[in-house]
């Protein structure tokens, strides 16, 4: 059986849709599929078994230059390429009207979230099987049920499981234990604020824990620096692509992670990572997985989704510390019981 999805961006919605694809895997042994996927987030879905062809799609820079994208012919050249092949069914795992336009022309069904499930209720129309899949819960399993109903296999009952290959990775070399500092994101109020992860840096360089510190910009580099200064513990990485990074992420001991997609790929690597949630919240979207800590700030603007306002001034550095600790005692059972008791001490003191 073949199967084209469409799951396009973001980078966690990217990573929410891969614990479907085991699920399906192990439900259909033959199953195989071809993901059309962001050209930003194509080396993600490579990383699957159940995956063959990644269709990279670039939406994001064809609506800069609609015109030019006609004339250069890269939309036509995509169009061809996803009808090449002849397909038992099409999911939308995305809801959206620029995903479901995206399912026009095939003459296998198109399966995707109906209108009272579906993010934009208007892509439920490009639908031959719209599925109703209850909105009240992570996302991750919101999926699952997607494919379990439109595959026809019973949901497994245990948490999803990733099922990454990390040997297509080059895993970073790891001379001593490390912690890698995922700090960047894209709204203003998602940021932790530099002198907070400044001084986790100190804290953790003092009982001699290295630090290494990723970048994707000019931005996030001078913050990178800023927070690394003098600090002999802590290096700032050169700039890497996606596989770089995941590879720093999958030799970590582990993470710590503002609201950020790399976040999610840290759970998807198994990697344990304490992430920071102010402006949103982790209920639905949180990171998904063993070894996932959600720290909220508290105060009035948690939660609002507010692209601006400040979330994190009552959220410090020895907060951050104390969920940390557990996971620096090399990954082990012990380590994980110790992280589930600070956890729930965690979500019963902060949470929103």
């Amino acid at each position: 059986m073949r199967v084209l999805l469409i799951k396009t961006s973001s980078l966690g919605d990217v990573i929410h849709t891969l614990p479907a694809l085991t699920d399906a895997l192990r439900a259909v042994p033959s199953i195989r599929f071809d993901w059309v996927v962001e050209e930003s987030f194509a080396e993600i879905p490579r990383w699957h078994p159940a995956v063959d062809q990644v269709i990279p799609v670039a939406i994001r820079r064809w609506r800069k230059s609609p015109l030019q994208t006609w004339r250069s012919g890269e939309w036509h050249d995509f169009k061809k390429r996803i009808h090449q092949q002849k397909y038992d069914l099409v999911i939308d795992a995305q809801g959206l009207l620029k995903s479901a336009w995206l399912t026009r022309g095939f003459k296998a069904a198109v399966a995707g979230f109906n209108r009272k499930s579906a993010r934009e209720p208007m892509a439920s129309f490009f639908y031959d099987r719209p599925i109703f899949v209850a909105r009240e819960q992570h996302a991750v399993e919101r999926v699952r049920q997607l494919f379990a109903q439109a595959l026809h296999y019973s949901l497994p009952k245990q948490m999803g499981q990733y099922s990454l290959h990390r040997e297509r990775l080059v895993i970073a070399e790891q001379h001593a234990p490390y912690v890698l500092f995922l700090h960047g994101t894209t709204w203003p109020s998602k940021h932790w604020p530099q002198a907070a992860w400044r001084m986790l840096a100190e804290q953790l360089s003092a009982q001699g824990v290295a630090v290494r510190i990723p970048w994707g910009n000019a931005e996030e580099e001078r913050r990178a620096h800023a927070i690394a200064e003098s600090l002999p513990l802590v290096e700032v990485l050169p700039r890497l692509n996606l596989t770089g990074v995941a590879g720093q992420i999958a030799g970590a001991q582990a993470c710590v992670a503002v609201d950020t997609g790399l976040g999610h790929l840290a759970a998807a690597l198994d990697v344990p990572c304490v992430s920071l949630y102010g402006p949103t919240l982790p209920g639905r979207v949180g990171t998904y997985g063993q070894g996932q800590v959600h720290l909220c700030a508290t105060g009035p603007n948690v939660g609002l989704g507010d692209r601006h306002l400040p979330c994190f001034d009552d959220l410090g550095a020895d907060q951050v510390l104390t969920v940390l600790k557990p996971l620096l005692v090399a990954g082990t059972a012990d380590a994980y019981a110790a992280l589930k008791d600070v956890t729930q001490v965690v979500h019963d003191k902060d949470a929103h």
